[in-house]
């Protein structure tokens, strides 16, 4: 099928994700139980080199664009490892990331990778949800002397993380939004209108789409 025309190379990451699997549609239960009529898996980038890069190249720009000043990028375990390699690879920008549990042999670090303390991580994940994993991460690394000020992530959930990680002094940037990602695919006719019109109610009012569930 012939490209439509005005096809951005934002419309263009979001209908690559949708074609290797990383934005799903149906019924899912998400890790904090709630239900949700789509699910974003990019952990599934590993496989997908090209893609990868595309992730990689967009989370740069994104950086770029919103004039975030950083030393290293610190990518979470274990999602966002691979994207922030590919970003790292992209700008040439040192990476670091936290470990999820500090080993009891060898360097036992927290955090790998060569920093200094008093340098600034830009931090980068997958996506944001509500924001618990993102303190997680932002603990070990400030921990070890490193500043925090910005998350970038690919995607927001909009589901209050930018809000949490706000009430404790961070800045949140994405790539898109999930209903941005529908919007996108809708248009491009990546889905079919009964998918549409259930996520988007479930966007614009998710309590009441969960009671009706």
């Amino acid at each position: 099928m012939a490209e439509a025309r005005g096809t951005t190379e934002k419309d263009r990451l979001a209908i690559a994700l949708h074609e290797i699997g990383a934005v799903k549609f149906g019924l899912f239960t998400l890790k904090s139980g709630l239900k949700s009529p789509i699910y974003i898996d990019l952990r599934v980038l590993i496989s997908f080199p090209e893609t990868l890069k595309m992730v990689g190249m967009a989370l740069c720009e994104k950086a770029e664009e919103e004039g975030l000043e950083f030393d290293v990028i610190a990518g979470i375990p274990f999602a966002a490892i691979a994207i922030a390699t590919a970003v790292s690879l992209e700008r040439k920008w040192r990476m670091v990331f936290p470990r999820k549990e500090v080993k009891d042999y060898g360097t036992r670090a927290s955090v790998e990778g060569r920093y200094k303390a008093g340098e600034t991580a830009l931090v980068i994940d997958d996506l944001i949800t509500t924001g618990a994993s993102k303190f997680e991460a932002i603990a070990p690394l400030e921990k070890e002397g490193l500043r925090v000020k910005d998350v970038l992530v690919l995607v927001d959930r909009e589901q209050g993380g930018r809000a949490e990680l706000l009430k404790e002094g961070y800045r949140l940037h994405s790539v898109f939004t999930a209903k941005q990602l529908l919007e996108i695919l809708n248009r491009h006719k990546k889905i079919d209108q009964l998918i549409y019109e259930s996520a988007k109610s479930y966007f614009e009012n998710p309590k009441e789409w969960q009671e009706g569930k």
